[in-house]
C-alpha cells in the first residue's frame, strides 16, 4: 500500500482475517503519486524527445559534481511526466537547469522542509477522510443515501493537479528520482537515503482525476455493500428445518460466519450441525443463489439446504441474489483498469510490485511452495483425528490448536462483556493492556493516548493517523449487551495494527519513513497482539504442548489463507485475460478457480473435492487484491514471534517498528536478521514429537 496506490482518501482499506484496517502511511504523498486532473489527450502527448533529454543530462553532469546516474534518473522521470501542457523544450531545459539541488546541503534542507509540507497536507486530508466516512464505519445510527454519497467523495482527487501546475512535482522526481527495488535493498542502514528514495517513489505517473474518483466510488460501493451484508442466523434453519441459533445472532459474511464455525468446534452433533447450516449459507452467497430477502433481514426464515424462505411459517418466493456480488467485482477492476495506461502496468503489478515490493510471481511461488509441502497433509490427519471423524471443507477453519478452543466461549463473552460494555470503557483500558503486555507505564500511556476507540458499523478496523497530532482510530463492533469474545479478539488484533500505526507515524526519524514496508507487516504484528488475547483478559495458559499447538495452528492458518490468496490473484489474470466479462461470466470464473485451488492444494488433504469455500472471502469483492497481505503477514509473525522469545517484547516491539517504511527484504533483515522465507515455519513442524 506504497507509492502508486490507488485511492486518495479511502487510501488502502486493509482488512483483518475477520475485519477492514485503514491505514493512512503517508496519505498525500500516497495519493500525489497517481491523481492528476489534466486531460487524457494532455496525458498522451509528452513532448520531451530522447536528445533534449541527453542534452539536459550532460549539461548537469558537467557543471555539477553529483552523482551522474541520480541525475539521469531525475531528468529521464520528469520528463517522462512532462507534458505539452506543461511548456516548450526550451522551458523543460530551463527548469531542469534552474532546479537541481547539486549541494548536498541543500538537498537536505529542502527535504525536510517538503517532508514538514506533506505532513501537514496528508493529516488534513486524512481527517477529512475520516469525517466523511464517519457515518459508514461507525455504529451511528441508519444509514442515509446520503452518507454513502459522501464516503465516496474524494476532496483531494484534484488536487496534485496543482503540484504538477506549479512545477513541485517536477522538483521533486527531479532531485529526487525513484529507485528500483534492488537499488533500494543496498540502502542498508542509511536512514536519509531511504527517505529520499521514498520521497522518489510519490511522482511516477499521471492519472486523471475523474479515473481516481471512480476507483473512490467503486471501492466505496463494495465497502457499503460488504458493510451491510448480514445473515440474522436467529433465523436460519438446519437440513430438518429446525432453528438452531440464538434469535438474536446477527453474523456479517463472511467473518462472523467463519467466527461462529470457529466457535462450534468440540460442541458435538449440535456443534457439527450448526457448522454445516453456515457452510450451506455461505456456499449460497458464493453462487449468488442466496435469497434477497434474507440479507440484513430478520423478517424471514431460511433454510439454506433447501434454499427455501419462510414467512409466518408459510413458504414464499425468494429472489435469488443472482450477480450482485461479481458486480462490486467488476467494478472494482474496470475502475483500476482504466488507470493501467496511465500507470504503464496493470493493477496487479501496482498491487505487488510497487505496493508489497513482492513481484506477483514471487508471492504465487512462495503461496504454491507452502501449499504443496507433505507437512500439511500430516496436519490434516493431526485434525481428523482431534476431531474423530473425516475433515470437511470448513475444517480449513479448524481452531482446535489455540488455546482459547478448550475455553467455554460464553464465559469469556461474559468476562469481555464487563470489561468492554462500550467504546469508553475500552478506551480506558488501553493503558493497561499495554502495560499487560510489558510497556511500562510512561510507554503505555504515550501511545494509548494516541488511539481513540469507536463502537463500529461492520466488523472493525484501525485507521491510522497521518501527522503528528492525531489520533489513529480502533473501531469494532460492540453489541448492546457490551463486547462479546469474538469481538474482543478481533479488538485486540486492531489495536495491535494501532500501535503499528503509531510507533511509526510518531517515532520514526523521517516522515517520508513513516509506515511498514506493506500491508503484510502490519498484519504481522496485530496477529502478534491477537495470539496474546488470553493472556491480556488473566487466563494462563499453563499447557505443556503450547508451543507444539502453536506451532501447529500458524501452519493450518497460512494452509486456509495462502489458497485464498492464490484464488485472488487468479481471478483478476483471468480478469485481465478477459476484460469484456459480464458478472455472469465472473461468476462462473471464481466458482471453476476456487474448484481447480482446492483440488490441486486442498482435496488430498482435506478428503474432499470440487469444493468452493476459498471464494467467501468478503475482501475480493471490496478490498481489491488485498488478501495476499495476510499470508506473508503470517510468515513474518511467525518470524517476529521466533524473534521476540526470550526477550522483552516491548522494548522490541518499540525497535522494531520505528524501522518505518523500508523494503520487505531490508525490514525483515534489520527486525530479526533473518531473510524472509515459509521454511522456519515448515521446519517447526517437522521438529514436532
Amino acid at each position: 500500500m506504497r507509492a502508486g496506490l490507488k485511492l486518495a482518501l479511502i487510501l488502502f482499506l486493509e482488512i483483518i482475517p475477520m475485519k477492514k484496517t485503514i491505514l493512512f502511511f503517508a496519505l498525500l504523498p500516497l495519493m500525489i503519486a497517481c491523481t492528476s486532473s489534466t486531460k487524457e489527450t494532455d496525458i498522451a502527448s509528452q513532448s520531451i524527445n530522447n536528445e533534449v533529454i541527453v542534452k539536459v543530462i550532460t549539461t548537469l553532469s558537467s557543471e555539477n559534481n553529483a552523482d551522474k546516474s541520480l541525475i539521469e534518473k531525475g531528468v529521464k522521470q520528469v520528463a517522462k511526466l512532462w507534458l505539452a501542457s506543461d511548456g516548450s523544450e526550451a522551458e523543460f531545459i530551463q527548469f531542469c537547469t534552474d532546479n537541481y539541488f547539486a549541494d548536498p546541503a541543500e538537498k537536505q534542507q529542502v527535504f525536510l522542509k517538503i517532508s514538514d509540507y506533506l505532513e501537514a497536507i496528508s493529516g488534513h486530508f486524512n481527517e477529512m477522510s475520516l469525517q466523511l466516512q464517519r457515518q459508514v464505519h461507525e455504529a451511528t445510527g441508519p444509514l442515509h443515501p446520503i452518507d454513502e454519497m459522501f464516503a465516496a467523495y474524494s476532496p483531494s482527487a484534484h488536487y496534485s493537479d496543482d503540484f504538477y501546475t506549479n512545477k513541485l512535482a517536477f522538483i521533486i522526481a527531479l532531485n529526487f528520482p525513484q529507485l528500483s527495488l534492488e537499488e533500494k535493498d543496498k540502502l542498508g542502514t542509511d536512514r536519509l537515503a531511504w527517505a529520499y528514495a521514498r520521497l522518489g517513489d510519490l511522482f511516477t505517473s499521471r492519472v486523471p482525476a475523474a479515473l481516481q474518483q471512480a476507483v473512490a466510488n467503486a471501492n466505496s460501493d463494495a465497502d457499503v455493500y460488504i458493510s451491510k451484508y448480514n445473515i440474522y442466523a436467529g433465523h436460519l434453519l438446519d437440513k430438518a428445518g429446525k432453528k438452531i441459533f440464538p434469535k438474536d445472532m446477527i453474523l456479517l459474511s463472511h467473518w462472523n460466519l467463519r467466527d461462529e464455525i470457529k466457535a462450534n468446534y468440540n460442541k458435538g452433533e449440535d456443534g457439527l450441525n450448526k457448522q454445516r447450516t453456515i457452510y450451506e449459507t455461505m456456499k449460497r452467497i458464493i453462487s449468488q443463489e442466496i435469497p434477497v430477502e434474507v440479507i440484513n433481514s430478520g423478517n424471514y426464515e431460511w433454510n439454506p439446504y433447501a434454499n427455501t424462505v419462510f414467512q409466518s411459517e408459510k413458504e414464499i418466493k425468494g429472489t435469488a441474489e443472482n450477480t450482485v456480488r461479481y458486480e462490486k467485482f467488476l467494478n472494482n477492476f474496470k475502475a483500476e483498469q482504466a488507470i493501467d495506461k496511465y500507470t504503464r502496468n496493470t493493477y496487479i503489478d501496482r498491487n505487488f510490485s510497487e505496493n508489497m515490493e513482492v513481484s506477483v510471481e514471487d508471492a504465487e511461488s512462495l503461496f504454491k511452495e507452502y501449499l504443496s509441502s507433505p507437512e500439511i497433509k500430516e496436519i490434516g490427519k493431526i485434525i481428523a483425528t482431534r476431531l474423530g471423524r473425516n475433515l470437511e471443507a470448513y475444517d480449513i477453519w479448524y481452531d482446535g490448536f489455540k488455546a482459547r478452543s478448550n475455553l467455554n466461549e460464553d464465559k469469556l463473552s461474559e468476562q469481555t462483556g464487563k470489561l468492554y460494555p462500550n467504546a469508553e470503557a475500552m478506551q480506558k483500558q488501553l493503558p493497561a493492556i499495554l502495560k499487560k503486555l510489558g510497556f511500562s507505564p510512561e510507554r503505555a500511556t504515550y501511545l494509548a493516548d494516541k488511539i481513540e476507540v469507536d463502537a463500529a458499523r461492520g466488523s472493525g478496523h484501525a485507521w491510522g493517523a497521518a501527522m503528528k497530532g492525531q489520533k489513529a482510530h480502533l473501531r469494532t463492533r460492540i453489541p448492546e449487551e457490551g463486547m462479546d469474545y469474538k469481538g474482543y479478539n478481533i479488538a485486540i488484533h486492531e489495536f495491535g495494527h494501532n500501535v503499528e500505526q503509531t510507533l511509526s507515524l510518531y517515532d520514526v526519524d523521517y516522515y517520508m519513513l513513516n509506515g511498514v514496508p506493506n500491508t503484510a507487516f502490519t498484519e504481522a504484528l496485530a496477529f502478534v497482539f491477537q495470539k496474546r488475547d488470553l493472556d491480556i483478559l488473566g487466563i494462563p495458559n499453563n499447557d505443556p504442548e503450547k508451543e507444539k499447538m502453536d506451532v501447529l495452528d500458524k501452519a493450518w492458518q497460512l494452509y486456509e489463507i495462502a489458497g485464498v490468496s492464490l484464488l485472488d490473484i487468479s481471478v483478476w489474470k483471468w480478469l485481465y485475460a478477459n476484460p469484456n466479462a459480464t458478472p455472469e461470466d465472473l461468476k462462473a470464473a471464481v466458482i471453476r478457480l476456487s474448484k481447480e485451488i482446492w483440488n490441486e492444494y486442498y482435496a488430498l488433504v482435506m478428503g474432499v473435492k470440487d469444493e468452493t469455500i476459498l471464494a467467501v472471502y468478503s475482501h475480493t469483492v471490496s478490498y481489491p487484491l488485498y488478501l495476499s497481505a495476510y499470508s506473508f503477514g503470517q510468515i513474518i509473525q511467525f518470524q517476529l514471534e521466533q524473534h521476540l522469545n526470550g526477550k522483552d517484547f516491548a522494548e522490541e516491539v518499540d525497535r522494531i517498528f520505528r524501522l518505518g517504511r523500508l523494503t520487505p527484504n531490508q525490514w525483515i533483515l534489520q527486525a530479526t536478521g533473518k531473510p524472509l522465507s515459509v521454511e522456519p515455519l515448515l521446519k517447526a513442524v517437522r521438529e514436532i514429537k
